[in-house]
């Protein structure tokens, strides 16, 4: 039987290892948390043990979900696949590229699954989405929510505007060759909403906008094809789409037609812990590998020395 654990039980932390122990198939070994108080409470909630150190529960298991602080993730993560551990590892990749660039190195010289939280690759309304995108031109982004005091470590783009870029990214499958991008602190000293212009070398233009100081959460993703608009909501759990049907005879004009795609709201988060384990279980590649958290990190990089610049 696989044997987990859970490194880091904050907020999200605390959830990972709720969906660990919601799994009957593996061995949910303990947690471990700089807070010791914060530790041994979720342990007890979800029944397994705290341990004192990460470093004894790494010794104990095959597979981790990491969920620290951005700043502490290459650390980590670095000392788990010492460990020979495979990793979760909650996005993103780390805090800098040349940290990312060796967790994806450390991963593949030891055989190790290394999957990257981009929960919304999990998301029932984009993988409803991927049988009727084909070759998007235009891409429309809004990720906005309130100030919660969570992520603000780093900036909205690798806290926020990440997620969807690496959606994008998955969706085009082409190199971004220019980038045009603003930003601004608001609350946090960090920068708090940002706009990002995206264009790909296949045509394709993405317009990306990340705020965590907004009075209202929204989660929105418009995406424009040859005779197609599709928009996902990922609050209202739906997929809109519209069609341009030609006419069969001469002289007819095109119509549009729409339809309204119901999703089930489901459970995105214990999905893509699921597959971790399942990767972990078999060695099969993730859904979301440490290659495609890596290549998130650098665009979102790029975007962050454009905003300097300017």
């Amino acid at each position: 039987m696989l044997r987990v654990g859970v490194i880091g039980v904050g907020y999200l932390g605390r959830l990972h290892a709720q969906k660990m122990a919601s799994f009957h198939d593996v061995a949910f070994v303990g947690v471990y948390d700089a807070d010791r108080e914060r530790g041994k409470a979720v342990a007890k909630e979800f029944g397994t043990s705290f341990r004192g150190r990460a470093r004894e529960l790494l010794r104990e298991i095959d597979a981790v979900s990491i969920a620290v602080p951005t700043t502490a993730h290459y650390r980590v993560a670095r000392e788990a696949m010492r460990a020979g551990v495979h990793v979760l590892l909650e996005k993103p990749i780390a805090a800098t590229l040349r940290e990312g660039r060796a967790l994806v190195r450390e991963s593949a010289a030891r055989r190790l699954v290394f999957q990257i939280g981009h929960l919304e690759r999990f998301n029932s309304a984009v993988l409803s989405a991927a049988s009727v995108l084909k070759e998007p031109r235009f891409i429309e982004c809004h990720r906005l929510g309130m100030f919660g005091g969570r992520g603000t470590d780093v900036d909205v783009v690798l806290d926020l505007m990440i997620h969807d870029i690496d959606l994008i990214l998955s969706f085009v499958r082409s190199p971004v060759v220019r980038i045009s991008a603003v930003g601004v602190p608001v609350i946090s000293p960090n920068v708090d909403i940002a706009n990002a212009r995206l264009t790909f070398a296949n045509g394709c233009v993405a317009n990306v906008t990340a705020s965590r100081v907004s009075m209202r959460k929204q989660r929105k993703i418009r995406i424009f094809q040859e005779n197609a608009y599709v928009s996902m909501d990922f609050v209202e759990h739906n997929i809109q789409v519209y069609r341009r049907i030609f006419p069969q005879g001469p002289g007819g004009l095109p119509e549009i037609t729409g339809e309204v795609l119901e999703t089930e709201k489901g459970d995105a988060l214990r999905d893509e812990i699921r597959s971790f384990v399942e990767c972990a279980k078999t060695g099969a590649a993730p859904r979301v590998s440490g290659a495609d958290g890596l290549a998130a990190l650098e665009v979102a990089f790029r975007i962050r020395r454009n905003m300097r610049r300017r």
